[in-house]
């Protein structure tokens, strides 16, 4: 199908949900016009229309949180669209992976929905670091050691992971992992990678 033969509203607009193509989490609602969709499908990243502004919008221009568009898909009345993205940052102007996260039947879920979300705030942390090297920072030390203290720490909290274990010691599992995966979130920034690299290589020997 082609765009124009898509229903759009009567200015001109049809609802975009996008949703994240890996974990199916739905991260907003939007609108686009024509001009919008076909930027989205030409730049492989989420534009929209903005009905308060009258203007179009591309997501993450001003945050950095770019959303990478894999597919675009309309439903069976060709009024609506999912757009199927890979977040690069959060969703929502309020610093949330989405933009629902509250409930009318539960209580309030927050960040539930993505028990993820803390790799994501800290990978945005330390990038933020690592770029600004705030004085007094534990994460500026490191990035100004280089990557032969990064590499100790990650050999020093994998030794720590391996005599909690052996002795069945589950809170210090806990601590200890918690240390590891920090460092290591360190060292995937000092190599220029991100979790996401990490995650598709799985996908791919999964697969």
């Amino acid at each position: 199908m082609k765009i124009d033969s898509l229903r759009f509203n009567d200015d001109g607009l049809i609802p975009a949900v996008v949703q994240d193509a890996r974990s199916k989490e739905v991260l907003t609602l939007a609108y686009m016009n024509k001009e919008s969709l076909h930027k989205t499908i030409e730049t492989k990243e989420t534009w929209f229309y903005s009905r308060s502004r009258e203007e179009l919008w591309h997501k993450g221009a001003t945050s950095g949180n770019t959303q990478t568009v894999t597919d675009v898909r309309y439903d069976c009345d060709a009024d609506s669209l999912v757009v199927l993205v890979e977040p690069h940052g959060p969703a929502c102007h309020t610093g949330s992976y989405s933009c629902f996260t509250s409930s009318l039947i539960k209580e309030d879920v927050g960040q539930a929905n993505d028990p993820f979300s803390i790799i994501r705030d800290l990978e945005k942390t330390i990038a933020m670091r690592k770029r600004e090297r705030p004085e007094g920072a534990y994460t500026t030390y490191l990035f100004n050691e280089g990557i032969d203290k990064i590499l100790k720490k990650i050999g020093e909290e994998a030794s720590e992971i391996i005599i909690a274990a052996k002795n069945r010691d589950r809170e210090e599992m806990r601590w200890e992992s918690a240390d590891f995966l920090f460092h290591w979130l360190v060292l995937l920034e000092e190599q220029g990678m991100t979790v996401d690299d990490v995650l598709e290589t799985l996908r791919e020997r999964h697969q």
